[in-house]
C-alpha cells in the first residue's frame, strides 16, 4: 500500500507529511515536525481543525456534538 502524503509549501520549499486514517472521521496530516522542518506553527483560533492527541479510546467532533469513550456517547455514560 502506497503511503499518503500531503505536501505543503513554504518560502519557496515543498514539504511531505504523512496522512494518517482517523479510527472516526476523517483522515489527518501529522504535522509534528512542522516547527522543526520550516520554522513555523499552526494557526487554528478555536482549536476547532487541530486534534491534540492520538487516542484509541476518545473520539471528538465538537462541530456535531459527540464524545464518544470506548464507542459509548458520553452522555449514555453519565447516565448510567
Amino acid at each position: 500500500m502506497t503511503e499518503k502524503t500531503a505536501k505543503l509549501t513554504a518560502n519557496g520549499s515543498d514539504y511531505n507529511y504523512k496522512v494518517i486514517d482517523g479510527s472516526v472521521g476523517p483522515e489527518v496530516v501529522d504535522i509534528r515536525k512542522l516547527y522543526a522542518d520550516t520554522g513555523m506553527f499552526t494557526y487554528d483560533p478555536g482549536f476547532t481543525s487541530t486534534a491534540s492527541c492520538q487516542s484509541a479510546i476518545t473520539y471528538i467532533d465538537g462541530e456535531k456534538g459527540i464524545l464518544l469513550h470506548r464507542g459509548y456517547p458520553i452522555d449514555q455514560l453519565a447516565e448510567h
